[in-house]
């Protein structure tokens, strides 16, 4: 259980505490974030798993890819499990549009997804992804709200992209080329051309 929530939000760990690959539970949050008696509406119990609810949290749906899990690698199951994950642009567009509502570092976090995510994937297929199955899903003015968060996130270096450098212990990121990545990464595959 973690968070200052109430219920605390259940997290499963598999591995070394800070090295080991863990699983969150996330629910979506609709509404202004508070109950009726002035309470944050920021978790949800459901089946022994309380789950933090987050906004837009059903982008993560929009086209997710499956991944087959067996008994090779290693994977402690027992038959094959299909699981499904969110494709790279449905995650950066979801961080992008949580940012404002979060802890700065819980923001500096999600700029560090953002920028290792932009690493990792070809820019032509994030851009193809977000052509062909993200931006059709979405209401006509998020892409306009997410070209206006890019710019403001992005446009120059801030204490959040400073905080999200400093964050990996295995590599050494320098807060001017991270923006950098996240602003060129960012506008080629949103930008209209």
């Amino acid at each position: 259980m973690g968070g200052e929530f109430t219920p605390p939000a259940t997290h499963y760990r598999l591995g070394e505490a800070d090295q080991g690959f863990y699983v969150e539970f996330l629910a979506p949050r609709h509404g202004s974030g508070f109950k009726r008696g002035g309470k944050r509406d920021a978790t949800m119990a459901k089946a022994g798993v309380t789950a933090q609810k987050l906004r837009y949290v059903d982008l993560l749906l929009t086209h997710p890819w499956e991944l087959m899990l067996d008994g090779r690698h290693d994977l402690p199951v027992t038959r094959p499990v299909t699981v499904l994950l969110a494709n790279p642009v449905s995650f950066i567009v979801q961080k992008l549009l949580i940012q404002k509502d979060r802890e700065v570092h819980k923001q500096a976090q999600g700029v560090l997804y953002i920028h290792d995510t932009l690493e990792l994937f070809p820019v032509a297929d994030l851009k193809a992804e977000w052509h062909d199955h993200v931006r059709p899903m979405l209401a006509p003015s998020t892409p306009t709200e997410l070209d206006r968060i890019r710019t403001a996130k992005f446009g120059t270096v801030t204490d959040v992209i400073r905080a999200a450098a400093r964050i990996p212990q295995d590599r050494l990121l320098r807060p001017d080329t991270m923006k950098a990545t996240c602003a060129y990464g960012l506008e080629r595959t949103f930008g209209s051309e």
